[in-house]
């Protein structure tokens, strides 16, 4: 960036994409048949969503590990009584949701390898150095610096995958991406249950080693990203010059129109246009009848397999089929949706639970993604909806009273009220975008597409976005 402030180049812009060399580069491109289509489909499957996969995960661990270590002795050792655990699950969500707005314009004014990269070595380190906190106000400024290591990573990875796919194909692979978080559990159980035998090592106790071992990854891993980590199809290296071109293509000609074009600059009036579209903020109920129930569990699961009898060890190993249960409903109910006080039983709820909480976060999510355009208002619009819609996190966090233990009855009633909430939501939502699709298509065909199109340039197309009289919104 040359010397001008950031403002001033978020208000004049770099120079405006040209969706006009867009189209001439899309309707240029090689043409390839159906079975080659899938070939190189599948080639971008395998070099991106495997890597976002694994970084989310890790990322995921980072954050809810603290729930495993609770139950290593952190809270004895630290002596979290009362609301003090309470207290530093919460604070890594204030600065998470602060900062991931912001994160995800340096997205656009940076690359998103080179973006994504600082933020997964910035998050490892700090979960390393929480390894070394000796009290309880330690743990709590580690956990806030965690919250702005992290913040930015999950809109940015799904934001990458818009870049990649057609609308209708985000939400099988966002499932996959995503089902990385359920799996964050199950893995980190089992990581814990292996850690454990560590208590000692060094003269670290074992939660510690959790923090440590569990935060050197991300760090190793970060200086892998700028090669593995490919930013748009049109400068992937694992794709030859026409099947870059064509990668690109097929997303310029989705619709037949050029504002559908990723290639806009970031720019003041996309970041307004990104908080003043309220359909955003509605999903933001969506996001936190799914939120507010998943850290909540994640930070209270092993403590409630614990209190149902079983040893610290057994229950970070209890945990692993709950999470591998939600996996394998996420990706189901994603796929299919692409294509239109008994020990026992207390714990067989809690994989109907996990799995109610999971399954719909990705179809909030892709919904979103799909229907913002152009691509810098759907940068800051899936911040805005991660920012917002993790504060669920911090209900989330302070709901599961150690005091109401086993049965938590204000943990489980706020998450029910929540997820009727998120009911209502979705269904204002399908009926707004539907309401929008008919008045366009109305639109279109009363006066002909030409005389439409003949009122604007181009340019203003894209300015326009999910506003234009030719975007069509996903349901």
């Amino acid at each position: 960036m040359d010397n001008k402030s950031m403002a001033d180049h978020l208000e004049e812009g770099s120079p405006p994409a040209d969706p006009k060399a867009d189209l001439d580069a899309a309707q240029s491109a090689t043409s390839f048949d159906e079975v080659e289509e899938k070939r190189i489909i599948r080639k971008i499957d395998w070099h991106i969503v495997p890597v976002l996969g694994v970084l989310y995960l890790m990322s995921f661990i980072d954050r809810s590990n603290i729930g495993n270590a609770k139950i290593a002795g952190m809270d004895e050792d630290l002596d979290l009584d009362g609301m003090r655990y309470n207290t530093a699950v919460t604070v890594f969500f204030v600065t998470y949701s602060l900062f991931e707005v912001p994160s995800n314009i340096m997205l656009k004014l940076w690359r998103p390898s080179v973006w994504i990269a600082v933020i997964c070595f910035s998050w490892g380190l700090v979960m390393t150095l929480m390894g070394l906190v000796n009290s309880y106000e330690g743990l709590v400024i580690a956990r806030i610096f965690l919250g702005v290591a992290e913040a930015g990573f999950f809109p940015a990875a799904a934001y990458l995958l818009t870049l990649w796919y057609k609308r209708f194909e985000v939400q099988t692979r966002m499932a996959i991406f995503y089902a990385a978080a359920s799996l964050a559990g199950a893995f980190s159980g089992l990581l814990a249950f292996a850690i454990e035998n560590m208590d000692g090592v060094g003269g670290l106790a074992a939660w510690k080693w959790i923090f440590i071992l569990e935060g050197l990854v991300p760090v190793v891993i970060s200086f892998t990203l700028y090669w593995l980590l490919a930013d748009s199809p049109e400068n992937a290296r694992f794709l030859t010059e026409d099947e870059r071109r064509f990668a690109a293509s097929r997303l310029y000609t989705e619709t037949g129109y050029t504002e559908q074009s990723n290639s806009d600059r970031i720019q003041m009036k996309y970041i307004k246009a990104a908080f003043a579209d309220w359909k955003t903020w509605v999903a933001v109920v969506c996001f936190w009848s799914c939120s507010i129930g998943i850290y909540g569990f994640t930070a209270t699961a092993p403590t409630a397999i614990k209190q149902l009898g079983y040893t610290s060890a057994n229950a970070q190993l209890m945990t692993i089929p709950i999470y591998t249960f939600v996996v394998i409903t996420t990706i189901g109910v994603a796929t299919w949706s692409d294509r239109p006080d008994l020990p026992g039983v207390t714990y067989f709820f809690l994989f109907l639970i996990a799995g109610g909480l999971f399954c719909p976060f990705t179809s909030i999510v892709t919904l979103i993604g799909n229907n913002l355009a152009p691509s810098s208002k759907r940068a800051v619009g899936l911040a805005i909806l991660a920012s917002v819609g993790n504060m669920g996190g911090i209900c989330g966090s302070n709901i599961y009273l150690a005091r109401q233990a086993p049965q938590y009855p204000v943990g489980y009633g706020t998450c029910l009220g929540a997820c009727v909430a998120g009911i209502v939501a979705a269904i204002v939502l399908r009926i707004a975008y539907a309401s929008e699709n008919k008045r366009k298509a109305a639109l279109l065909r009363d006066e002909g597409e030409e005389a439409v199109r003949a009122r604007y340039s181009e340019q203003e197309l894209v300015d326009l976005g999910d506003k234009s009289p030719f975007f069509e919104y996903t349901l």
